[in-house]
């Protein structure tokens, strides 16, 4: 399988750490973001990882390389100066993922999740992992039911999940969709609305960094004993 690693976004929340710095390089208990989510797909056995970037892209290939030094093996997928959103962006580099499902991992979020549970394949165009709402996100995004992921209340009495920003997509999701700027989401509603996406809910460690103070917060839960 092979594992794509979001990091193209600007970071405007983490303003100014984010000015001279990509987000994804930004320190974390000792070692950039980027590299926790790098060394757990290599733990995983997931070692072919393609890298999307915009905002100051070559700080990351300048850091990062060929993934030697990490046990990986990275190519880059560029945006230029706009980065493309997850749709666009995850479309790009479509011709760097291959024919086979592969597993999509948001950049600025800080997980302990296994990645060698994911199932080989999706539950049919895309197998999501949610998780308890975070404080900054109490609404939720999607339902959970028997193993389904649904946008519609009516089919499930559960609360509404977070998506944790790890997912496990076929290409055939994104067939159809022309190159550019999109969402992701509304192809994975699409999806739910034909049943054709598969989920779990991840009882563990997830923070979205995606400000100082969750910064804050996952290096705090990183540092902690064990």
């Amino acid at each position: 399988m092979k594992a794509m690693i979001l990091a193209a976004g600007r970071g405007e929340r983490l303003r100014p750490f984010t000015d001279h710095t990509p987000k994804p390089l930004l320190p974390l208990a000792g070692k950039p973001l980027i590299v926790w989510h790098i060394e757990a797909l290599v733990a995983a056995g997931i070692r072919d990882i393609v890298i999307n970037h915009a905002w100051l892209g070559e700080q990351i290939e300048a850091a990062l390389g060929a993934g030697e030094a990490l046990g990986a093996r990275i190519v880059y997928s560029p945006e230029g100066g706009q980065a493309l959103e997850t749709g666009g962006g995850i479309h790009r580099a479509l011709p760097l993922l291959g024919d086979a499902p592969f597993l999509v991992v948001n950049g600025d979020i800080c997980t302990d999740y296994d990645f060698s549970r994911l199932p080989a394949r999706p539950g049919g165009l895309a197998h999501l992992v949610l998780v308890a709402n975070p404080p900054h996100h109490p609404a939720g995004d999607f339902f959970l039911a028997h193993g389904r992921v649904t946008d519609d209340a009516a089919d499930t009495d559960a609360p509404r999940l977070t998506f944790s920003g790890i997912g496990l997509y076929s290409p055939r999701l994104f067939e159809g969709c022309a190159a550019g700027r999109f969402p992701l989401a509304p192809l994975l509603r699409r999806a739910m609305t034909e049943g054709r996406v598969s989920g779990e809910c991840h009882d563990g460690r997830w923070v979205d960094v995606g400000t100082p103070q969750r910064r804050d917060e996952a290096e705090r839960l990183l540092r902690a004993p064990p």
